[in-house]
């Protein structure tokens, strides 16, 4: 009986230990994950392993972990990531889960600026906006647009539920002032004695768009009496924005023929196309040894000092022309303001000063103008006055460009034509030697016949040619 006890007891020993030994068998290891069995991730963060350790009754197991990654970083959602491990031909896993989240505010973008100032008499007409959220792409359509006294407000949810607001602040206000824009030169110059037709204006506004049937003029011109009028132009919008702007009307004699009797018996010595060293130098010598003013109508050529010496000795520098090329001064009136510009900003230049006097390549009753533009002298010798301008042709003609190829020639031509009935005003070249070497014999038959000399200026009558084309 003893011995049958004894037995037992053995046999529930072994029964125990093969229960143990099983049990420790199948007994799963301890997982141990970084961080925690759920991690939660933002839209567009990339996943990156926080660790693990894997032990079982004091050995490590970690090395031997292999991980599958269900995650799609594309797409919104929870994904498990499986870590499993064989232990003596058996496999356990564990999972940790991630949670791809959006947290992200999607954006409003507005077309145009987020605070419009528009007219007071117009309505704001929507420019546009577009809305673009970092997970659902383009998402404008889901914009709603609210409307409440002069604030525009937008607002858009994404899929996820982030939501934002942009608001727009439309001011109405109108603070810029119309415009006049008048017909024909600002300033403007007629002769005395003919009629004064307004040349007419527009007048528009940011707001109220044409208002030339609004603008109030004033002020009158005096055609029968020499002198400078202004004749005021003002227009005022519908939310008392003002603008005004004024035309002065000069009113002048009328251009003095060449048979004219005004300033008798003075001889205006007036040269072309210089300067020119050893001409224009040896002139200007004669004239102060002589006291003589003249006048030089100077070119682009020759040298600055020349010029800088006939302003500095007191006569007049007029304008002739930058390039005497009739193919290209009288081809348009706009060219020919151009070659004028030139020859007028070397002169200002050089003196300081800004001639208005002037004389037409060929005068103004040449005919090869008409080769390159049929009328343009008819434009041209009103459009020049118009803009302040005087221009002079001459009466007594030395010839010096033409067949007068001697000093004798040049002389006779000059003195033979002269009259005491009317001022003289004579064209000669102060490039041509044969005019230097006549000069102090013209002057010095001048003074001993009673002519007086001058130099022409502003106030001195224009003596013109009659035009031909």
């Amino acid at each position: 009986m003893k011995k049958k006890y004894v037995i037992s007891i053995i046999i529930i020993i072994i029964i125990l230990l093969l229960i143990s030994l099983v049990v420790l068998f199948f007994w799963p290891p301890k997982f141990e994950l970084t961080k925690g069995q759920n991690i939660t991730l933002k839209y567009g963060q990339k996943y990156k392993e926080p660790g693990y350790k894997v032990t079982k009754f004091g050995h490590d197991y970690s090395k031997n972990v292999k991980i599958t990654n269900k995650i799609n970083k594309n797409k919104l959602g929870t994904y498990d990531i499986i870590y499993q491990v064989k232990i003596n031909g058996l496999t356990f896993k564990q999972i940790r889960k991630v949670k791809l989240i959006d947290k992200e505010k999607p954006k409003i973008t507005l077309t145009g600026n987020q605070n419009i100032t528009i007219c007071p008499n117009k309505e704001y007409k929507e420019e546009g906006y577009k809305a673009i959220d970092n997970y659902d792409g383009d998402i404008t359509s889901k914009v709603q647009v609210i409307t409440k006294n002069n604030i525009i407000t937008y607002k858009v949810e994404d899929s996820s539920g982030n939501k934002t607001e942009l608001t727009r602040t439309i001011t109405k206000e109108d603070k810029t002032s119309p415009t006049i824009t008048l017909k024909g030169n600002q300033s403007q110059t007629i002769y005395i004695g003919e009629s004064w037709k307004e040349p007419g204006y527009t007048a528009a506004d940011n707001c109220d768009n044409d208002l030339t049937s609004k603008v109030i003029t004033s002020g009158s011109v005096n055609t029968n009496k020499v002198g400078t009028y202004k004749i005021n132009y003002t227009v005022k919008d519908s939310t008392s924005n003002t603008f005004s702007i004024d035309r002065t009307v000069k009113v002048i004699n009328k251009p003095v023929k060449n048979n004219s009797t005004v300033n008798k018996g003075i001889i205006y010595l007036t040269f072309d196309d210089g300067p020119k060293e050893g001409t224009t130098n040896v002139i200007l010598d004669i004239l102060k040894e002589e006291n003589v003013k003249a006048t030089f109508f100077v070119t682009n050529s020759g040298p600055d000092s020349l010029i800088k010496r006939e302003y500095n000795e007191g006569h007049t520098v007029g304008l002739h022309t930058a390039t005497h090329n009739y193919s290209t001064v009288y081809s348009s009136v706009n060219n020919y303001y151009n070659d004028l510009l030139q020859v007028q900003n070397r002169v200002k230049r050089i003196t300081g000063y800004e001639s208005k006097i002037i004389r037409f390549p060929g005068g103004s009753s040449n005919t090869i103008s008409k080769k390159y533009s049929k009328g343009i002298m008819t434009t041209l010798t009103k459009d020049v006055v118009n803009k302040g301008y005087h221009y002079f042709d001459w009466n007594v003609d030395s010839d010096d460009a033409g067949s007068a190829r001697s000093s004798k020639t040049v002389y006779n031509n000059v003195v033979k034509n002269l009259s005491k009935n009317r001022a003289n005003v004579i064209l000669m070249h102060d490039i041509k030697p044969q005019t230097r070497d006549a000069l102090k014999s013209i002057i010095q038959f001048g003074k001993n016949n009673g002519y007086s000399f001058d130099k022409i200026t502003m106030s001195t009558p224009m003596v013109t040619h009659g035009v031909n084309n």
